[in-house]
């Protein structure tokens, strides 16, 4: 196949810059990378067509012979890498992206964040730590007068701990039985390679530990960890709300073979009260009120999360009127200062009366005026047109 310009490969003129032919490279780079396009049987080709053009222009000398006899110039084996030291697609990457050149490592660059930590030429993974343990969640149920004055609960839950069998080695023997992994050489990873590109996963043979066990713990398999019930010392502060969440570190599943825990993530769910209902830190309350001393007033017995107070209400208080009790709420989180207790009166109307309270009740209602039911007399008045 006739090769084409490599100019029009990566989309310059001849009169570009180094620094024109690098913007559109790494442009073009991203967009026919092979993993990008799995279903494009010609990605890898065009990929590896825009590293050979970009090898090319990116050096001054071979730009400039290119330029004078054309693809002529790297015939008869003297093209891109036909003594074996071409480009490497990774030294590539490194220069495109940022990372430093040459043969090494080039850690640390927006490449190795994007790619992974794969060596360039004869380079090897690095080692990684062992992996940590799973992150846990826990659902807890409070009551309302535990998330008002705090609490210390003990959390009972499964998961993975240390094997004591083998101090969380996996092995029988100890350290003695755990050599590095032959197929990754410690290293957890391997480098795989995908047609012209290269990349980096996990060892399938020690699943990323980078050891190899030959006599492995009968308690743990080999895992260096065994699951059984576990009991967790937790302290909820006052003024939880519903729905937050506590971090207990360390407190997750533990690691393969001595990797760090997680963390246990504790969801907190408060349980609906009887009487109140909650608003951030102010509580709300409907309190019944007999008739009489709505009608007459009196001092009315209300219930509070610190036990019971009175309040006084006033003669010819009405069914919705509220009353506010400072302080008597819910504490702010971290925080000394509380919210307020609404307490909202509903006027109990008596009901199966005897024909002696009937008759009296009758005397009663005609013996009152308009002063004295002050809402009647409004309404009426508003509504005077409509019984015309």
């Amino acid at each position: 196949m006739e090769k084409r310009c490599y100019y029009e490969v990566i989309s310059v003129t001849r009169e570009a810059s180094s620094s024109d032919i690098k913007k559109s490279y790494r442009k073009l780079a991203i967009k026919f990378h092979p993993d990008k396009n799995p279903d494009d049987p010609s990605a890898e080709d065009k990929f590896k067509e825009l590293g050979e053009a970009y090898e090319i222009l990116m050096d001054d000398q071979k730009r400039a012979a290119y330029d004078r006899y054309g693809h002529g110039a790297f015939s008869q084996g003297t093209g891109p890498s036909a003594s074996g030291a071409g480009a490497d697609p990774f030294d590539i990457f490194r220069d495109v992206f940022g990372g430093g050149g040459g043969g090494g490592g080039g850690g640390g660059s927006i490449f190795e964040e994007i790619f992974g930590a794969a060596g360039g030429r004869g380079g090897r993974a690095r080692r990684g730590a062992k992996k940590q343990g799973s992150d846990l969640r826990y659902d807890l149920q409070i009551t309302l007068e535990e998330a008002a004055t705090g609490i210390e609960k003990e959390l009972e839950l499964e998961k993975h701990n240390p094997c004591g069998s083998c101090k969380s080695t996996g092995a029988r023997g100890g350290s003695a039985d755990v050599r590095s992994c032959p197929t990754c050489g410690g290293a957890g990873q391997v480098i795989a390679t995908r047609g012209f590109f290269q990349v980096q996963q996990t060892c399938p043979a020690c699943s990323g530990a980078g050891e190899s066990i030959s006599n492995p713990c009968r308690s743990c398999s080999g895992e260096g960890r065994v699951q059984n019930t576990s009991r967790i010392k937790l302290s909820i502060p006052k003024g939880m709300t519903e729905g937050a969440r506590l971090r207990s570190t360390g407190n997750g599943d533990a690691g393969k073979r001595g990797g760090p825990a997680g963390d246990l993530y504790v969801v907190v769910h408060i349980k609906k009260h009887e009487i109140f209902e909650r608003d951030e830190a102010d509580l709300y309350c409907e309190m019944p009120v007999p008739f009489s001393l709505a009608a007459l007033g009196g001092d009315l017995v209300v219930p509070t999360l610190d036990g019971k107070t009175s309040i006084k209400v006033p003669g010819g208080t009405q069914t919705d009127t509220s009353f506010r009790l400072r302080g008597k709420g819910i504490p702010y989180l971290n925080s000394d200062k509380k919210g307020d207790l609404l307490v909202n009166v509903q006027v109990e109307i008596p009901v199966k009366l005897s024909k002696d309270q009937e008759e009296k009740l009758k005397t009663f209602t005609e013996s009152l005026s308009e002063k004295n039911s002050p809402l009647r007399e409004s309404f009426f008045e508003k509504a005077k047109r409509f019984f015309k």
